[in-house]
């Protein structure tokens, strides 16, 4: 059903562009799932008629937000007849998911939902928040495959470090023992993500640049791009640590 290399932002443009209900949803609702950084989508529950007769689909789709909480859209897919295309209608609740096939092939809404009940008892996946934040959490340093670049390395850690525009941006201490790099790589730890920062779109990216040192030793600057700026400009901030940079980026998304 999904692409899964799909980013969160263009599932959930693809989801609300082909329901034929999406304004029905409330403004608070969608505007929430504008700081959706990850999904996850399951299909819930299938009926099909024999041949190519009427049938329905019903997928749950669970978005973490930025403030650590998470949403379930429901998702409708439905044909009467084998000339039909598919329809599809998304709703804020299972409950109006009930309703709605229940109009659409006749039945009597209990049974429906006592249906759906059943299967949710068997199947309800696990902590939506639990297993979002797991699929937002990218690899540890020591897990992530390095192919080193032999080229002007310290060069590069100066470029880095001179365009962070961050107050608690790394000191003389790291530009320092950085002049000893003479390799190293560029990793794009996630793309852009996108929410709403101080009521405008914002875009977040987070780079780790990680470097081999002359003793033998790894180090890594961690690059924040985003544009939570007065006038959308963008904006680089440089860390040390990755959990710093993550922190940072949490701070910026919820800044109202």
């Amino acid at each position: 059903m999904s692409d899964p290399h799909e980013t969160t932002e263009a599932h959930l443009e693809r989801l609300l562009g082909r329901a034929l209900n999406s304004f029905d949803l409330p403004d608070e609702l969608v505007e929430r799932l504008g700081t959706a950084l990850a999904h996850r989508s399951s299909l819930h529950t299938t009926r099909r008629s024999p041949a190519a007769g009427p049938w329905r689909e019903i997928h749950r789709h669970a978005y973490l937000l930025s403030d650590g909480d998470s949403v379930v859209l429901w998702e409708l897919a439905h044909r009467q007849d084998a000339d039909l295309s598919i329809r599809y209608e998304v709703f804020a609740s299972k409950a109006e998911t009930c309703l709605a096939a229940a109009r659409l092939f006749g039945e009597v809404p209990s049974q429906v939902a006592r249906e759906l009940v059943e299967v949710t008892v068997e199947q309800e996946p696990e902590s939506d928040i639990a297993v979002l934040s797991s699929l937002f959490t990218n690899p540890t340093p020591a897990q992530r495959h390095r192919e080193y670049a032999l080229e002007e390395s310290a060069d590069h850690a100066r470029r880095v470090l001179r365009r962070a525009e961050n107050p608690d941006r790394p000191g003389e201490r790291v530009a320092l023992l950085l002049r000893s790099a003479y390799a190293h790589q560029i990793t794009q730890v996630f793309g852009t993500r996108q929410c709403l920062a101080d009521g405008r779109d914002a875009g977040f990216s987070l780079y780790e640049h990680s470097f081999v040192l002359l003793d033998g030793s790894e180090f890594s600057l961690w690059e924040v791009e985003h544009t939570v700026t007065p006038d959308g400009r963008h904006m680089c901030e440089v860390y040390e640590t990755e959990t710093a940079a993550r922190g940072a980026m949490e701070l910026r998304a919820r800044v109202r």
